[in-house]
């Protein structure tokens, strides 16, 4: 491309950019909106999927060994799960260590010197890799001899794992919306510049100037709507994360929040990439109507 194409090129996008200056801060500050509902949005999902995560780490299925159960059982079904890869832990409790537990837990309300036995049978704590598999293993264990109950938090597994199905979801449905109201935004303001200076590109097209030729600076023009209002996006958030985050921390204390389960620079880099599609898609869009028409 000779120099004098590149120099129309660099002017008549600086030339569209500058001319609606009250369209283009619109455009400008709809995809900043956007962004930053976008970037606020997928900040609290992964630090709520953290909170999620870290509860669904800690799930126990506990395994109480009958009290006719044989050493032998017990010891062939620990070695089955020590090999099984599902299993990311398994600790064995011997009903003596229980009753100490037991003690310590109940502060000593319950006198455990005053049992002529102990009650409580062996058991086995178990955790998994994958919390979706909780409910599966733990009645694959019930079937195992020398095992008389198999106890796990079910109805918390059950919500927290329809939790993550439902902000999987519901994520999705938010992204695409914010991402198609931008988008609208940016196709319109295109649109009437290119309805505005709709005899020069007739004129051009008559001279023999390619469709591609006559979209391009139109694209830029979207491009940098996109990575304008995106930059801004990210400063605000940027600022926000400072700002409001600690305070947010103080105001739920019982929640586990951390934001370190959030990977800054590839939201930063995901909220850039967003805002340019949208600027390039709307404006493809815009001006290949008129340019087919």
């Amino acid at each position: 491309m000779d120099s004098g194409k590149v120099k129309f090129f660099l002017g008549e996008v600086l030339r569209n950019f500058t001319r609606n200056a009250g369209m283009q801060a619109t455009a400008i500050g709809t995809v900043a909106i956007t962004i930053v509902l976008l970037g606020a949005f997928l900040f609290v999902r992964s630090t709520l999927a953290d909170v999620g995560k870290d509860l669904l780490d800690q799930i126990e299925i506990s395994v109480y060994f009958s009290s006719n159960a044989t050493t032998a059982q017990e010891d062939a079904l620990r070695s089955i799960l020590v090999h099984d890869r599902r299993i990311a832990s398994i600790q064995f409790v011997p009903k003596k260590a229980g009753l100490a537990e037991l003690s310590a837990q109940t502060h000593g309300v319950i006198d455990t010197s005053l049992l002529t036995e102990n009650p409580l049978p062996d058991k086995l704590r178990v955790r998994v890799n994958d919390a979706q598999l909780v409910p599966a293993i733990a009645q694959a264990l019930r079937k195992h001899p020398g095992v008389a109950n198999v106890v796990f938090p079910q109805t918390v597994v059950e919500r927290l794992l329809q939790l993550g199905y439902v902000l999987r979801r519901v994520g999705m449905g938010v992204i695409a919306l914010f991402l198609v109201v931008a988008g609208v935004i940016i196709s319109n303001t295109i649109r009437l510049t290119v309805f505005a200076r709709r005899r020069e590109i007739s004129i051009m097209q008559l001279v023999g100037a390619t469709n591609m030729y006559i979209r391009a600076p139109f694209i830029c023009e979207g491009l940098l709507d996109g990575v304008v209002g995106s930059l801004v996006a990210v400063l605000i958030l940027i600022a926000a994360r400072y700002a409001l985050w600690p305070k947010l921390i103080l105001a739920l204390p019982w929640i586990q929040l951390n934001a370190g389960a959030v990977n800054g620079p590839v939201l930063i880099a995901q909220l850039l990439l967003a805002g340019s599609a949208i600027g390039v898609v709307s404006s493809w869009i815009s001006v290949g109507r008129h340019l087919r028409a």
